[in-house]
């Protein structure tokens, strides 16, 4: 029986502005009196205002999860249950999206039908985790939920002290600035550690991220522990004739104000014939030139991944990016993708018996010093994990050259070594 919506003045106030807001959707989900959620959402927006009202949120946690998993769904329980009982239990599930974010329309009309029938018809994509949060769900109805997720090729993400759900952006499927396969490396990874992600036994949450250029769509240098960034280590790739039409299109000024003078490292230079110079030691891999130019300019062809490590929000030492600890690997063979995935088990190994409670890995490294990280994980110190320091003042250059040429006669003998075998 369809039950009367509560009085909500004070998200009625949340409408009104130029924006869209959550409220509307919410109301319009509350009137479906056709459907199984209309209660439940009414008495949620009961709960909302009522909080509104007192400035109190009534949400407590619990237990509640699917069969063979310990983690994916967030319980939620009112504290107001007596008085809003139809939203008395309003669980989320974490769900993993498919790799890359590539959905058929007949899968996004298949999961609104599955959480229509035994949830609210609140879904979000995607949460801040990266999964698809299908939100507020009773208890007895998580389990039928799942099982119909699950029949249609989708499987639980990760919550809790486990590792999280990972993204990647669309990638080489529909962007030519992609350096290497990401959702292969993606689902290479996940796939190995999907008991690390259903069976929480880390000693906090870990997450891995998979940009396809340094333009960073999924943002991983900065949200995640384990970010795997495409780039490349020969020149850009420049199309002078190219150059010159956009120059004769936009002018002389505008690309100087807009592509030369807002390159950080001052690496290009535009010529009196309209041609483009690039000081290709100097890139930094910001993208600008190459995201305005893009019939001229596309990375270089010889293309790989930089891998970063300790990429997190606040918690302990406050936001940090993560450090580089693999300059360059190349993504080519399947040896390459095999490599990607050892050196990730090296590191969830580490992180699992060194890291504290309720510690990312960013802040284990902090804590005992990159060095001794570098030297757990069995990766020699490099300096191309540091960019030159030409545009830092906080990098001393004590006796550069001398460590420089120690690190290329390492080199020369590590060759040497192999040559030998």
């Amino acid at each position: 029986m369809s039950k009367k919506q509560h009085d909500t003045p004070m998200l009625d106030e949340l409408e009104g502005g130029p924006w869209p807001s959550f409220v509307e959707g919410l109301k319009r989900l509350a009137s479906d009196d056709g459907k199984p959620y209309a209660n439940m959402m009414k008495d949620l927006l009961g709960q909302l205002e009522h909080s509104y009202e007192t400035r109190l949120g009534y949400w407590k946690g619990g237990t509640v999860s699917v069969f063979g998993y310990g983690g994916g769904v967030i319980p939620r329980f009112s504290e107001v249950a007596e008085e809003y009982p139809d939203s008395s239990e309003f669980h989320t599930l974490r769900v993993q999206p498919p790799a890359g974010m590539h959905y058929s329309t007949d899968l996004l009309r298949n999961m609104c039908d599955i959480w229509e029938r035994h949830g609210s018809g609140l879904i979000a994509l995607h949460g801040q985790s990266g999964d698809i949060m299908f939100q507020g769900c009773s208890t007895d109805n998580v389990q039928k939920a799942f099982d119909e997720l699950n029949e249609i090729g989708l499987d639980m993400g990760g919550a809790g002290p486990a590792l999280r759900t990972s993204m990647s952006c669309v990638g080489h499927a529909r962007c030519e600035q992609s350096c290497y396969d990401e959702v292969r490396a993606h689902r290479s990874i996940i796939n190995t550690f999907l008991d690390e992600m259903h069976r929480p036994a880390l000693p906090y949450k870990f997450k891995f991220k998979f940009s396809g250029c340094p333009n960073d769509c999924v943002n991983s240098i900065h949200r995640s522990d384990f970010a795997v960034i495409g780039t490349w280590r020969d020149n850009i790739e420049v199309d002078q004739e190219e150059v010159k039409k956009h120059v004769a299109n936009v002018g002389r000024k505008y690309m100087i104000d807009s592509v030369i003078a807002n390159c950080p490292t001052r690496a290009l230079s535009l010529n009196d014939d309209d041609t483009l110079d690039i000081d290709n030691q100097s890139c930094v891999r910001c993208m600008h030139c190459i995201n305005v130019m893009t019939k001229a300019l596309s990375p270089g062809k010889e293309r790989g991944v930089t891998v970063l490590i300790g990429g997190k929000r606040s918690l302990k030492i406050g936001d940090s990016m993560g450090t580089v600890v693999i300059p360059f690997m190349r993504m080519e063979t399947d040896e390459d993708y095999e490599q990607l995935t050892e050196l990730a088990e090296t590191v969830i190994d580490f992180f699992a018996e060194n890291a504290l409670e309720h510690e990312r890995i960013g802040e284990t490294i902090d804590r005992i010093g990159l060095s001794n990280f570098l030297g757990a994980i069995g990766v020699e110190v490099d300096p191309n994990m540091v960019n030159h320091p030409r545009t830092n003042s906080y990098v001393r250059t004590d006796d550069w050259d001398e460590e420089a040429q120690k690190w290329r006669d390492h080199q020369s003998a590590k060759s040497g070594e192999l040559a030998a075998e």
